[in-house]
């Protein structure tokens, strides 16, 4: 067992701990940016229309459709979320705790990105299973004023139209985003973490609660900033490719490549990035900060890391 945690064993009420913290976390972040994701999908979706950049476009939305269409989506967005944010967070605990203690304290800490790559990579494939249904429902209610707010009326009507097959034809899309988005978040996390403690000489368990979360906080904000440039453009295309008839006919990666054509690549990888950044990065602190919260208050010792030669 990896040498910080001498009286701890991590069982599977760890595991079902940390999936809970990362649950809540991960929907009451995206819950609560759900307006921005609003503005944002519209930004991606009709760039001509709206183009007065994000507090033009929240007044204009506002003021055309009334303020309650910022909560469009909220439902699938907080379920979806939370599905989501149980099985990333709960898997990349999982994960690199398995890793850690095949491999041995060392191995572990040389290997320590490889791992925290891995572990993302695998947790982050497994949520997106289960939250690409409850995705598809979401940006269909934000970008077809036609189709059910709720997300029960919105999934029945989506099985009537596009069948069961409908709810996974973002899966792709969604993989080639979410999956480097999370390699990155959590590795440019670890390392971030890692050079805020070496550079205070300090290991967590040194260090007060409020210490850790700022630390967290903080890193989270460098990681959710790198995280959103590295995922953009598939995020651009998953919005695209979810509005009906965008990129013609066929395949959904025929479709995906009729889209990434027509908007050439400098446009996928700039158009609503500023707004993504902001958000992405707010959240992703966000969610290391209210993960480490709920852990603590739950009673779980988070695992973490660390150099063997450090403080011996």
């Amino acid at each position: 067992m990896p040498a910080d945690h001498p009286k701890q064993t991590f069982d599977l009420m760890y595991y079902v701990k940390a999936a809970l913290a990362g649950g809540i976390c991960c929907s009451v972040t995206h819950g609560a940016m759900c307006p921005v994701d609003v503005v944002k999908t519209r930004i991606q979706l009709d760039p001509v229309k709206y183009n007065k950049g994000m507090l033009g476009t929240f007044r204009d939305v506002v003021s055309s459709e009334g303020a309650g269409v910022l909560a469009t989506g909220l439902g699938a967005t907080a379920a979806g979320y939370f599905v989501q944010g149980w099985f990333k967070f709960g898997g990349v605990e999982f994960f690199k705790i398995k890793f850690a203690e095949s491999l041995g304290e060392r191995k572990t800490w040389e290997y320590r990105l490889g791992i925290y790559l891995a572990s993302s990579a695998m947790a982050e494939f497994i949520a997106d299973l289960f939250l690409c249904p409850l995705e598809a429902v979401r940006i269909r209610s934000v970008s077809d004023p036609t189709f059910p707010k709720g997300l029960g009326a919105g999934a029945a009507r989506m099985i009537q139209t596009d069948g069961i097959l409908g709810f996974y034809a973002g899966l792709g899309p969604i993989l080639l985003k979410q999956v480097p988005y999370t390699m990155a978040k959590f590795a440019v996390q670890g390392k971030a973490a890692e050079w805020f403690y070496t550079s205070m000489n300090k290991k967590p368990d040194e260090l007060s609660k409020s210490t850790n979360v700022s630390i967290s906080l903080a890193s989270g904000v460098v990681a959710g900033v790198a995280a959103a440039v590295i995922s953009h453009p598939a995020d651009t295309l998953l919005s695209k490719v979810n509005k009906a008839g965008a990129g013609g006919t066929g395949s959904t990666m025929s479709r995906l490549s009729n889209i990434a054509k027509e908007m050439g690549f400098v446009k996928l990888c700039t158009v609503g990035l500023v707004p993504r950044c902001v958000m992405i990065g707010s959240l992703t602190a966000g969610q290391f900060g209210i993960f480490d919260t709920v852990m603590d208050a739950i009673g779980a010792k988070k695992f973490h890391i660390h150099d063997p030669d450090a403080h011996h």
